[in-house]
């Protein structure tokens, strides 16, 4: 057994969770890291055993399978951690790619830790992340979101659109092929047009990236039916942009007005001429020359 596999009883009585990447398409990105952990474990929680059964009988991997999944998350933590605590070693893996990443893992991993079993996560395969590195937009920062609230949430989904309006980072959404079309209209009337890539069938033979913006997006899949799971990847709203359209809106009020939300805020006279400057893109001695026409005129 590999040193690096490190599957061990670590405190003499507990097991540990083994959280392992799988492919998202193609079986040859598996590691031999998760080949191995697969093999050695007392039991593999699969998020669909239905599912799983292909990619281990692929690989000749015969550890007992049990189902973990969204509709017993909890219920079935507290059995996993009690199987833990009495010395068993749990690996968990989901449909395709990381565990935890928009999936019922992250439950299992928090309980985990307030149990004091030790957990330990196997790289590999990111659906968000191969997505990013193919999208051509700018990778330094993003956030993802993982999947939008369902509509009959409308509440909950119309936050997070308004949340997403001015997020400047790149950002990474998943969609199912039948909820795409309304989460494209949804997006472009919360961000208006954006750049962006949709991606489908990553590290298939079949593998499309489609940059494009929101509006031809649209158009495209007005005729044509999405297939598939779908990463969107959008372009985050320009800080340059933002720092236009807030002093817009500082331009809207007089310098006096402008002093004066400041100062009522318990800001000093000579702080607030340097926030105020800075508000409105001028100088400060241009803000403190105008206070004084101001006064004079």
């Amino acid at each position: 057994m590999n040193d690096n596999t490190n599957i061990a009883n670590t405190n003499g009585k507990c097991g540990m969770l083994y959280l392992c990447a799988t492919p998202i398409g193609n079986l040859k990105d598996i590691t031999a890291r998760v080949l191995e952990t697969l093999n050695m474990v007392d039991v593999i929680a699969a998020e669909d055993t239905r599912n799983s059964i292909h990619l281990l009988t692929h690989f000749d991997i015969h550890t007992p399978m049990t189902s973990y999944h969204e509709y017993n998350k909890v219920d079935k933590a507290y059995y996993l951690i009690d199987q833990m605590k009495e010395g068993k070693n749990i690996a968990l893996i989901t449909d395709a790619g990381t565990p935890g990443i928009s999936d019922p893992g992250e439950v299992l991993v928090k309980m985990c830790h307030e149990a004091g079993i030790t957990v330990t996560s196997l790289p590999g395969p990111a659906a968000c992340i191969t997505a990013l590195t193919l999208s051509g937009l700018p990778t330094r920062r993003f956030c993802f979101e993982g999947f939008l609230p369902g509509s009959d949430d409308k509440k909950a989904r119309k936050d997070i659109l308004e949340d997403l309006k001015d997020e400047s980072r790149t950002m990474i959404i998943y969609e199912a092929p039948h909820h795409l079309k309304v989460a494209l209209a949804d997006l472009y009337e919360t961000l208006g047009d954006r750049k962006m890539a949709i991606c489908r069938e990553l590290t298939k033979r079949f593998e499309e990236v489609i940059p494009t913006t929101l509006k031809s997006a649209i158009d495209y899949y007005n005729e044509n039916d999405p297939r598939g799971e779908y990463v969107m990847v959008i372009e985050g709203r320009s800080l340059s942009d933002q720092k236009k359209e807030n002093q817009q809106e500082w331009l809207s009020m007089s310098i006096e007005e402008h002093m004066e939300y400041y100062e009522s805020q318990g800001v000093s006279h000579k702080d607030a001429m340097k926030k105020v400057a800075q508000d409105r893109g001028m100088q400060k001695r241009e803000i403190y020359q105008a206070l004084l026409n101001n006064k004079n005129s």
